[in-house]
C-alpha cells in the first residue's frame, strides 16, 4: 500500500528518493501530488496565486462564502495536509472550517460552504465535527473560530481510517472514525478567513500506544460507554492544574458529580425513558450504511446512532410563520412588521437531563410589546397543532415571560429573576436545562437565574416563541470558544461562593497584591508596561514608533495598523483580580483623543475577566455591571442615576478616576481623589474592576498607594447615605423606598430609591410602584421626576391605597381599581376609579423633568398633594385614619423614572445640593456699576450698617437683626443679598420676607425703635410674610411646611433674594433659583425684610438691577434706526458718538467664569479665554450679570482657519456657576439665547434669520459686544456700532457667554476707550473747513490713510469679485499688498464694519461694489504720483469721485496712471455742456494727440450709483472659474481729484433709473480738463 501511495503521489515512484519526495516509502515530498498544492476546481469567488498553494476569498467585505478548495490529489496516511491562515477580517461570525470529503473535485458541483458537502464529508467547524452537514461531535478539539493570522490547522488521515485534526502542530485527537480509503482535503475560507496557503506536508505523530478510540459512527459504541467518557471529562474540568491559565474543558452538566456511577445511570435510564416514550417516531437511521463503512473492527454490523446524541436542532414542524435556515439552527419569523405571533418553534428531540438548550436573540424590532418566550413542553412537535403563541396551551408547558414564569399559561411566579426577556437585546443569551432532579433551570447571558420550577415532567422538548419584537434565534451549540468559557465561568461562580477556580487553586498560591490589568482585554485594546497600562494603540507605521519589544501584550499584527482616532469602542479592560472590600482601584487618564463624542467609564462587574466574551462597550453588558458614564450610573445597562457626580466627559488627561467597593456593599467612585457619593447598593463581593476606553480616552495607567476616604457617617435610619448630587438627596434618613413588587413593566433600582418603566418607547402602563410601608399621619412622601418621554399622551398620577402590596394584584393602570385607592390623573381626583372631582389646583400631565410631587395624609384623614415644594390644598378627605395607607405612583405615559426625594414630615425636601461653595461655586461680586439697593436706617440694635448701607452685620447675640429696604420692592424686583459671614455658634437660619410696615414708623437710627421686635416672627404690628428655614409664616402663624430649599443650609457666598411677583405672590431666590411661590395675596405696597438671626452674622446687598434715578436724569434709551442713507452718511458719526455716550462701559472687573468648557484655558486674571484643543468645548460665561444699559464687549484675538463657522455670542439665564457646558452652545436647550451666523437662536431653535453681520465671517481684531436695553432688549455691538435689536424682554438676571466654536480660539473681555463706540478710527481726522465747500457743494474728503482692514476670507461674494479681477491678467505691482486697504460692501462686510468706515463715500455698499485686488477684498492701487507731487498733497484735501469704465480701458488707464486720453472709456472725451458744437475727436490708436491741443475731457461723478450706471459703465459676461456659472460684472475707478480743477454740473447720460437723491441733480458730473487733476485711488467691481 505505501509503493501505490508512492505511486500516485506522482513524486516518490518506488523505495528510493523521489524529485518532490523526502526519500523512503511513500514519496513524502512535496512536489505535485504530494498534498502540498490546491486543486484548480474551486468555490465560485476563490483565486489561487503562488503555483496554486495561496487561496483567497475575492470580495471578503461583501461575501462570507463561495470560499470552498480542495487538495490537488487524495490524501495519503499518515501525512499531514497543512494549511496557514494568512488573512482575517471582523466583518463576520465564524470561521474557517477544514477536513476531507470522498467527492472528486474534478466532477464536483461546489457548494457555497463546506457544510453543504454531502456523499461521504467529514468538516470541523468551530468545535463541531459534520458529516454531510449534521452534526456528529459538538465537543471537540480547539475552536477554529477562535485562530488568529498566522496559526495553523492540518488535517490527516490515519492508517486506520481515522480523520485527526492538527492546530498549531498539536494532535487534537480522532474527529472521526470509518474514513474511505480515497479522501481529499477539503478547506473552507469561510466568514473571517479570507486566505490561507498551503504547507509542505508533515508526517503524522500519533502516541506510540495510543488508547482505543471508540468508533463514533457509522459504529456507534453501547451508550453507556459514550456517557461513561462524557461523564469523565465533566468531572475533568473541575481538577485545574495551577500551572494553567484557564481550564481547558468544562462540565457539560450544571451538577457536580463526584459519583460515576449515579451520573451513569441517570443517562441510561433517561435514554430508557426516551426511547419507551418516542417509540416509532424517533428518527433513528435504519438503512444501511454506505458501502465500505458498515463494518466495525469485527466485521459486524454497527448500530443505529440514537436519537439522544443528534445534534440539537429545530423540529421542521413549526409555527406558521417560522423560517427555518442554517440546518434548522435558526428559525426567523417571517412579516415582523405585520404579525407579532405564529412563531412558535420546537427542538427536534426531548432534551436530556442537564443538558443545556440555549439560544442566540439574532434579530429585534421595534415596534411591538413584548418579547421572546422561552420553556419546555411535553407535547411531541409531530403531533401538536401550533398555537398563535405558547401561552395559550393549557397543558404540559412552562415558559418564561418577561421576568415571570407562567405554567399551562398561567401565571405562577411573577418576580422568577432580575432580567427581563423584554430587555434583552441583539446577541443576548438565553438558555434552560432540566436537571437530573426534575428542577427547571433558565439562564440569561450564562447567569443561572435559579430554581423555575421544581418538579419538571422526565420527557420534555424545548420550545422559542418568537413573539412581539423577537424576530430571529439561533440555536447554540456552545462552537464558540469564548461563549463556553463565559457560561462555564458563571456555572463555577454558582456551585461556591469562593467559585471552583479558586477552590482548584492550592491554598500556598497568595492572591497577587498588586492590581494589573487582565491580558484579555477588548479588540481595540492593548495592554502594556507589564500590566499597569491600557491603551487604544496609537503606534504603528503611520501613528508612531513601535513599542519596545516586551513591552506589548498580545498579538503585534493587530496594533500596527490600529489608532485611537480610528475607533471609539472596543477598549475594554479589566482588573486581574477582584477587589478587595475597601481596596481602591484608581487609573489615570494619560492620553485623550478629540476626534469623538464621550470619554472613559469606569465600574465594576462580577464577571471574571479570563471567561468574559468583551462587548464593544461595558454599558452594553446585562447583567452583574455597574457602570460610572458621564455623570451618570447606569446597572446592566440600564441608568439608575442620572446626575451622580463630576462628568467623566469632561476630565483631560492627567486626571484621575477611581473606584471602590465598601463593606458594606456600596459602591463609590472618586475623581482627582474626591469621592462622588454612593452610586449602588447591595453590589456582591469579588467584583473585578472595568474601565473603557470609550470616545476620547486612548490610554490609562494604574495609580498606586490609594487611600480610600473615610465612609461618610450613616445616617440614622439604616444605611441611606446618597450622593449630594443624586436626586434622592435629602436632609433626613427616612426609610421609605420602593416596594420590591410592583408592575410588570417596572424596574426598581438604586436600592429601592429609583423605578422606572422599561421599554418606555413600546410599553406606556403596567408600571405601578408603591411604597414599602404605609405612610404616617402627616408623612410627606415626595418624588422627583427624572425621565419622560415625548411619545404618548398622560403622564404620571399618584396617590395612596389602603390595600397592601402583598395583596395587590397590579392593573394596568391604578385608576382600574374599585376600591380603597385614592388617585390624581392630570388635574382629576379619583377615587376608587370613579372622578370626584376636577379642576384640582396642580395638572400632573403639565409637570415637566425635575418637578416635585408629594403626597400626604393629615391626622384628619385629608389628602394633600404638594407640587415642588408647594401645598396644593386637600384634594380629598374621608380617608379612613385608622387604616394604613400606601404611597402609590403609576409611571404613566410620558413618565418614564422617578426617584424618592426622602422628604418627610417637616424636613427639607430640595432636591439640591448644599449651598456651601464647592469646587464648581464661585461667588458672584456685586455690580461694579452700584448696587441696586440698600439697608434703611432703621434695624435691629444688634445690627450696624456699612459701606454706604449696603451691608449688614449682627454685632453681638443672635437675634435683634432686623435690617429693611430702603424702599418699597415694584414688581418683579429682585432684593438679594449674599451671606458674607457666618457664626457656627448658633443654630437657625437667615428670615427674609416681605412687610407693610414702612421703616419709618419704627423710629430712625440703629437703635431700634420701639416696638421693633427681636426676631421676625414677632414682626406683627403690620402684616408681614416671611420664610424661616423652609416654613412659611404670615404674621408669626405656620402656612406651610417643605417650602423650597431650607435656608439653614447657607453657606458663605450664598446668595438669597426675595421678589413680589405681579401675580401678588412672594418669591424666594437661592443662588439665583426661583423656588417657587411661597405666599400669595401679598399686598402692593411692602418692603424687603431681612432678619440676621443664628449664625448668619453680615450680609451685603447684590441686586443686579439699577439704582432709581429721577426721571430727568435717566438717559433715553439708543434708538436702532439708523434713519436715512444721508443721515448715516451726514451724520453717522455724530449720530453714534450720541449713542455710545448713552451707554455706560462695564467696569474692568469683568472676567471669564472658571467654570467653562473643558478646552478652554483662562489666562490675562481670567479675562483671556483660548480653547486649545478641537474645534468644540470652548463655552466661558461673563462672571458678572448683564446690567441694563452697560456695554460687555469681548475682541477676537485668534482665528484659526483650518475650520469653518466661528464663535457664538449670547445670554443665558440660569446660574451659570454650576452649569455643566455642552459640546457646543446650540446644544443648551434651557434659558439660553444665541447669536451665531447671522441667525438667532432661542434653546436650540432658530428664532430670526438674516440679523446683522455673520459673526462666522468676523476678522481677527473685531470687538463684539453685548447690552441690555432699560426695556430688556439684547443689543448686538460690532466695534462699536449698534445693530439694533437682537431679542426682547430677555430675562433678568443673565449673564453674557461666548462659545470659542470653530475658527475662532481666543477672546479677550475688552474695555472700550472713549469714542470707541463711534466707529471713528484714531488716526481719522474729523473736522471739516468752510474751505473744503467749492461752489457750495459739500465734498467728499479723501483722507489720510484709511484703517486696515483685514480680509474677509468668508464672504463668498468678495470672493468672486477677486476670481473675476484675476480673470483680468492685470499685473499685482499695481496693487497694494492684498491685506491693505481690501473692503467688501456687501450687506453682511458692511454691517461687519459698523457701516461704512470711509464716511466721505457715498454708498458704495448699497450696490454691491467690491474695492480692490486679489484676495477677499479687492486692495487700493498703489498711486502713479506726479514725481514733483509730494504724496502728502495728494492725499490731504483731495475730493473723492468715481469715473465709470469698461473691461477693455482698465489695462490702458492704469498703464497711464491717471484718466485721460486714451482711456477708451464712454466718458473719457465728449463735449462739455454749456459748449455745444465744441468737442474732441478721439485719437486714433496709434496716433499720437495734437502738440498744442488741450486734453481730452474727463466725467466723473461724486456718486457712485451715476458713475455706474449701464450706460456709463458697460457690463461684461464672463464665467465664474469655481462654479461654472456665467455672470455680469461692471468696473470702476475711485479717484482722487484735486479741488479747484473741476466743474460740476447736471447729469448728461440716460439714465433707467432716478438719480442718487444724496446729491443735488445740478451738480451730479464733474468734467476736468486738467492734467494730473486726478489720482487714480481704488479699482471697484461689482458682480451680478
Amino acid at each position: 500500500m505505501a509503493a501505490g501511495s508512492g505511486g500516485s503521489g506522482g513524486s516518490g515512484g518506488g523505495p528510493g528518493p523521489g524529485p518532490g519526495g523526502g526519500g523512503g516509502p511513500g514519496g513524502s515530498g512535496a512536489g505535485p501530488g504530494s498534498g502540498g498544492e490546491l486543486h484548480p476546481r474551486t468555490g465560485r469567488l476563490v483565486s489561487l496565486s503562488a503555483c496554486g498553494r495561496t487561496a483567497r476569498r475575492q470580495q471578503p467585505g461583501q461575501e462570507f462564502n463561495h470560499g470552498l478548495v480542495l487538495s490537488r490529489e487524495p490524501l495519503r496516511d499518515g501525512r499531514v495536509f497543512t494549511v496557514r491562515i494568512d488573512r482575517k477580517v471582523n466583518s463576520w461570525s465564524g470561521s474557517i472550517e477544514i477536513g476531507v470529503t470522498a467527492l472528486d473535485p474534478s466532477v464536483l458541483d461546489f457548494p457555497s460552504s463546506a457544510t453543504g458537502l454531502k456523499g461521504g464529508s467529514w468538516v470541523v467547524s468551530g468545535c463541531s465535527v459534520l458529516r454531510d452537514g449534521r452534526s456528529v461531535l459538538e465537543e471537540y478539539g480547539q475552536d477554529l473560530d477562535q485562530l488568529g493570522e498566522g496559526d495553523r490547522v492540518g488535517v490527516e488521515r490515519t492508517v486506520a481510517g481515522e480523520l485527526r485534526l492538527w492546530v498549531n502542530g498539536r494532535d487534537c485527537g480522532v474527529a472521526a472514525t470509518g474514513l474511505p480509503a480515497r479522501v481529499w482535503a477539503v478547506v473552507d475560507l469561510y466568514g473571517k478567513c479570507t486566505q490561507i496557503t498551503v504547507l509542505p506536508p508533515e508526517p503524522g505523530f500519533s502516541p506510540p500506544a495510543p488508547i482505543p478510540t471508540p468508533p463514533l459512527e457509522p459504529s456507534a459504541p453501547p451508550e453507556d460507554s459514550t456517557l461513561t467518557e462524557q461523564a469523565t471529562s465533566g468531572d475533568e474540568a473541575f481538577m485545574v492544574s495551577p500551572a494553567q491559565p484557564r481550564p481547558e474543558t468544562f462540565p457539560n452538566s450544571l451538577e457536580s458529580h463526584n459519583d460515576f456511577a449515579s451520573m451513569e445511570l441517570s443517562e441510561v435510564v433517561g435514554n430508557a425513558i426516551l426511547s419507551a416514550y418516542n417509540g416509532g417516531l424517533l428518527n433513528v437511521n435504519l438503512s444501511s450504511p454506505p458501502a465500505g463503512e458498515g463494518l466495525g473492527s469485527g466485521g459486524a454490523a454497527t448500530s443505529p446512532i440514537l436519537t439522544s446524541n443528534d445534534a440539537l436542532l429545530f423540529h421542521e414542524k413549526c409555527g406558521t410563520l417560522i423560517k427555518l435556515s442554517n440546518n434548522n439552527k435558526t428559525a426567523e419569523r417571517r412579516r415582523p412588521l405585520d404579525e407579532f405571533n405564529n412563531g412558535v418553534v420546537m427542538t427536534n428531540r426531548p432534551l436530556r437531563d442537564n443538558e443545556m438548550f440555549e439560544i442566540r436573540i439574532d434579530k429585534l424590532v421595534d415596534k411591538w410589546s413584548g418579547s421572546i418566550e422561552i420553556g419546555v413542553t411535553t407535547h411531541n412537535p409531530n403531533n401538536l397543532e401550533y398555537p398563535a403563541t405558547m401561552t395559550n396551551l393549557q397543558s404540559g408547558t412552562i415558559m418564561m415571560s418577561g421576568c415571570g414564569i407562567l405554567t399551562n399559561g398561567k401565571g405562577t411566579r411573577r418576580e422568577y429573576c432580575e432580567f427581563s426577556l423584554d430587555e434583552l437585546q441583539e446577541g443576548d443569551h438565553i438558555g434552560l436545562t432540566r436537571k437530573s432532579n426534575s428542577a427547571l433551570h433558565f439562564f440569561i447571558n450564562g447567569i443561572d437565574q435559579g430554581v423555575a420550577t421544581p418538579l419538571t415532567p422526565p420527557v420534555v422538548y424545548g420550545v422559542v416563541d418568537l413573539y412581539g419584537m423577537a424576530v430571529k434565534v439561533t440555536i447554540v451549540h456552545n462552537n464558540n470558544h469564548s461563549d463556553r468559557l463565559r457560561r462555564n465561568n458563571a456555572i463555577l461562580r454558582a456551585l461556591s461562593p469562593e467559585g471552583a477556580l479558586r477552590r482548584a487553586t492550592p491554598a500556598t498560591q497568595a492572591e497577587p497584591e498588586r492590581l494589573l490589568f487582565h491580558p484579555n482585554c477588548g479588540q481595540k485594546a492593548a495592554i502594556t508596561h507589564e500590566g499597569r497600562t491600557a491603551l487604544r494603540p496609537q503606534y504603528g507605521p503611520w501613528c508612531g514608533e513601535k513599542p519596545a519589544a516586551g513591552t506589548l501584550t498580545g498579538s503585534e499584527e493587530g496594533w500596527r495598523s490600529r489608532s485611537a482616532t480610528d475607533d471609539f469602542n472596543h477598549g475594554v479592560v479589566l482588573s486581574s483580580r477582584a477587589l478587595r472590600d475597601g481596596e481602591v482601584f484608581q487609573v489615570r487618564i494619560d492620553k485623550m483623543v478629540d476626534k469623538w463624542a464621550g470619554s472613559i467609564e469606569i465600574g465594576v462587574t462580577t464577571h471574571n475577566p479570563a471567561y468574559l466574551q468583551l462587548p464593544s462597550t461595558m454599558t452594553n453588558l446585562r447583567s452583574g455591571t455597574w457602570m460610572m458614564t458621564g455623570n451618570g450610573v447606569m446597572h446592566n445597562g440600564t441608568t439608575i442615576l442620572d446626575e451622580y457626580g463630576h462628568n467623566l466627559d469632561r476630565l483631560k488627561a492627567g486626571d484621575t478616576v477611581g473606584v471602590v467597593r465598601r463593606e458594606d456593599g456600596t459602591l463609590h467612585f472618586f475623581v482627582n481623589g474626591m469621592t462622588q457619593g454612593p452610586a449602588a447598593w447591595n453590589v456582591p463581593p469579588g467584583v473585578y474592576a472595568v474601565v473603557d476606553l470609550y470616545g476620547q480616552a486612548a490610554q490609562a495607567t494604574i495609580v498606586d498607594d490609594v487611600e480610600v476616604p473615610p465612609a461618610p457617617e450613616p445616617l440614622s435610619e439604616g444605611n441611606n447615605q446618597v450622593s449630594p448630587s443624586s436626586p434622592s438627596s435629602g436632609a433626613g434618613g427616612s426609610d421609605l423606598r420602593f416596594h420590591q413588587l410592583h408592575g410588570s413593566n417596572a424596574v426598581i433600582t438604586n436600592g429601592g430609591r429609583t423605578a422606572l418603566r422599561h421599554n418606555c418607547r413600546s410599553e406606556f402602563n403596567d408600571a405601578i410602584v408603591i411604597s414599602n410601608r404605609a405612610l404616617r399621619d402627616g408623612e410627606l412622601f415626595e418624588i422627583v421626576i427624572q425621565k419622560m418621554v415625548d411619545r404618548w399622551s398622560g403622564s404620571i398620577e399618584a396617590g395612596v391605597t389602603a390595600i397592601r402590596p402583598e395583596d395587590l394584584e397590579f392593573p394596568n393602570t391604578m385608576t382600574d381599581i374599585d376600591y380603597d385607592t385614592w388617585m390624581l390623573s392630570g388635574t382629576a381626583i379619583m377615587q376608587d376609579g370613579n372622578t370626584m372631582r376636577n379642576n384640582y389646583g396642580c395638572d400632573l400631565d403639565a409637570l415637566g423633568t425635575g418637578a416635585r410631587i408629594g403626597m400626604m395624609r393629615t391626622a384628619k384623614g385629608d389628602l394633600h398633594y404638594f407640587i415642588n415644594g408647594q401645598d396644593q390644598g386637600a384634594a380629598c378627605s374621608g380617608l379612613p385614619p385608622g387604616k394604613e395607607v400606601y404611597a402609590v405612583v403609576d409611571l404613566y405615559g410620558q413618565c418614564v423614572q422617578v426617584s424618592i426625594t426622602n422628604a418627610t414630615g417637616p424636613m427639607d425636601n430640595s432636591l439640591a445640593t448644599s449651598n456651601t461653595a464647592t469646587e464648581k461655586s464661585f461667588p458672584l461680586h456685586s455690580p461694579a456699576a452700584g448696587v441696586a439697593h440698600r439697608f434703611h436706617s432703621t434695624c435691629g440694635k444688634n445690627v450696624a450698617l456699612e459701606e454706604d448701607g449696603t451691608r449688614a452685620v449682627r454685632a453681638v447675640g443672635y437675634a435683634h437683626g432686623l435690617v429693611f429696604s430702603t424702599k418699597e420692592l415694584k414688581t418683579e424686583e429682585v432684593f438679594e443679598v449674599k451671606v458674607e459671614e457666618l457664626d457656627e455658634k448658633w443654630a437657625g437660619s437667615l428670615r427674609l420676607g416681605l412687610t407693610t410696615l414702612a421703616p419709618g414708623e419704627m423710629g430712625p437710627g440703629a437703635g431700634g425703635g420701639p416696638g421693633l421686635p427681636p426676631s421676625l416672627p414677632e414682626l406683627r404690628t403690620k402684616t408681614t410674610w416671611m420664610v424661616s428655614s423652609c416654613e412659611v409664616r404670615r404674621d408669626g402663624q405656620l402656612q406651610r411646611m417643605n417650602y423650597g430649599r431650607s435656608l439653614e443650609r447657607l453657606g458663605v457666598g450664598s446668595r438669597v433674594g426675595i421678589r413680589r411677583g405681579a401675580d401678588d405672590t412672594m418669591h424666594i431666590l437661592v443662588d439665583g433659583e426661583d423656588m417657587g411661590p411661597a405666599a400669595t395675596g401679598i399686598a402692593k405696597n411692602v418692603w424687603a425684610v431681612l432678619d440676621l438671626y443664628g449664625p448668619v452674622r453680615s450680609v451685603s446687598v447684590v441686586s443686579s438691577t439699577r439704582l432709581e434715578e429721577p426721571e430727568g436724569t435717566q438717559p433715553p434709551s439708543p434708538s436702532s434706526d439708523t434713519g436715512s442713507e444721508a443721515e448715516e452718511d451726514d451724520d453717522g458719526e455724530e449720530h453714534s458718538l450720541r449713542g455710545q455716550s448713552q451707554v455706560a462701559m462695564m467696569s474692568t472687573s469683568l472676567e471669564f467664569l472658571e467654570n467653562h468648557g473643558k478646552n478652554i484655558l483662562l489666562s490675562n486674571g481670567n479675562r483671556t479665554a483660548t480653547r486649545v484643543a478641537s474645534y468644540n468645548q470652548g463655552i466661558v460665561v461673563i462672571n458678572q450679570p448683564l446690567v441694563p444699559q452697560l456695554l460687555v464687549q469681548v475682541r477676537i484675538d485668534f482665528l484659526n482657519r483650518q475650520w469653518t463657522s466661528s464663535l457664538v455670542l449670547g445670554v443665558i439665564t440660569c446660574p451659570p456657576e454650576r452649569l455643566n457646558f455642552p459640546a457646543s452652545a446650540c446644544a443648551l436647550k434651557r434659558a439660553a439665547w444665541l447669536l451665531r451666523g447671522r441667525g438667532i437662536f432661542h434653546n436650540g431653535l432658530k428664532i430670526c434669520e438674516k440679523f446683522g453681520p455673520n459673526l462666522d465671517t468676523c476678522p481677527e481684531g473685531t470687538i463684539l459686544g453685548l447690552r441690555l436695553d432699560s426695556s430688556g432688549g439684547l443689543h448686538l455691538h460690532v466695534n462699536g456700532m449698534d445693530q439694533g435689536v437682537a431679542v426682547s424682554d430677555v430675562p433678568q438676571p443673565c449673564h453674557a457667554l461666548v462659545d470659542l466654536y470653530g475658527q475662532c480660539e481666543q477672546v479677550t473681555i475688552v474695555s472700550p476707550e472713549p469714542g470707541a463706540a463711534s466707529g471713528k478710527s484714531a488716526g481719522t481726522q474729523g473736522d471739516m473747513e468752510k474751505a473744503d465747500m467749492v461752489d457750495g457743494i459739500k465734498e467728499s474728503v479723501c483722507w489720510g490713510p484709511l484703517p486696515a482692514a483685514s480680509p474677509l476670507k468668508s464672504c463668498e461674494y468678495h470672493a468672486l469679485c477677486s476670481r473675476f479681477q484675476e480673470l483680468l491678467l492685470l499685473p499685482e505691482d499695481y496693487f497694494m499688498p492684498p491685506p491693505k486697504r481690501s473692503l467688501c460692501y456687501c450687506e453682511s462686510c458692511r454691517k461687519l464694519r459698523g457701516g461704512s468706515q470711509e464716511g466721505a463715500w457715498k454708498k458704495p455698499q448699497n450696490l454691491y461694489w467690491s474695492r480692490g485686488g486679489s484676495l477677499s477684498s479687492l486692495p487700493g492701487l498703489h498711486p502713479r504720483v506726479n514725481p514733483r507731487l509730494e504724496a502728502g498733497t495728494m492725499t490731504k484735501k483731495w475730493h473723492m469721485a468715481y469715473h465709470g469704465s469698461n473691461v477693455a480701458a482698465i489695462r490702458r488707464v492704469l498703464d497711464r496712471g491717471e484718466l485721460g486720453a486714451g482711456t477708451a472709456s464712454i466718458l473719457s472725451c465728449r463735449p462739455l455742456k454749456g459748449k455745444p458744437g465744441v468737442g474732441f475727436e478721439e485719437p486714433g490708436e496709434n496716433c499720437a494727440p495734437p502738440r498744442e491741443e488741450q486734453p481730452p475731457s474727463v466725467l466723473l461723478s461724486p456718486s457712485l450709483q451715476y458713475a455706474g450706471a449701464e450706460t456709463l459703465a458697460s457690463k461684461v459676461q464672463f464665467r465664474d472659474p469655481k462654479s461654472q456659472r456665467t455672470h455680469q460684472a461692471q468696473v470702476a475707478f475711485q479717484v482722487c481729484v484735486r479741488p479747484g480743477s473741476y466743474t460740476p454740473g447736471p447729469p448728461s447720460a440716460t439714465l433707467r433709473e432716478p438719480p442718487d437723491p444724496h446729491f443735488s441733480p445740478a451738480e451730479l458730473e464733474w468734467i476736468t480738463k486738467e492734467k494730473g487733476a486726478t489720482l487714480l485711488y481704488a479699482l471697484l467691481v461689482r458682480v451680478e
